[in-house]
């Protein structure tokens, strides 16, 4: 590498700099521009393809079908569930005993057709 000699002006003198005070000169080292030519064509052929409103309709679609037959899907569960027969006890006992609401301790008896050791061990589970 070379090496460059700062002068100074110190009272309208200029010195000389000691040995110390001399510092090599870093050369600007571009390794990365190659890439950058490389990113550009992509980005140019992505920025040539045009997305259209039919393919966003199409996906839109999709996940609207999709969350509609999910939420079908637990509606027709919550009806199943709901003719499932729970005494008011159990619930009682299992929101007490797991310190859980209501709604939770009934889900869960429902899930487990009215059992109530089934429902505590599936709630410890």
């Amino acid at each position: 590498m070379s090496e460059e000699v700062n002068e100074k002006k110190v009272n309208g003198v200029e010195e000389t700099p000691d040995v110390d005070d001399v510092r090599p000169v870093a050369k600007k080292v571009a390794k990365h521009d190659s890439g950058a030519a490389d990113l550009e064509k992509v980005t140019d052929f992505e920025e040539e393809r045009e997305i259209s409103s039919q393919d966003i309709a199409d996906a839109m679609s999709l996940f609207d079908d999709k969350r509609s037959k999910e939420t079908a899907e637990r509606v027709a569960r919550m009806r199943e569930l709901a003719k499932v027969v729970i005494n008011k006890d159990d619930v009682e006992l299992i929101m007490k005993e797991m310190e859980i609401p209501r709604t939770t301790a009934e889900l869960k008896l429902r899930e487990c057709a009215g059992s109530v050791v089934e429902a505590l061990i599936a709630l410890t589970d």
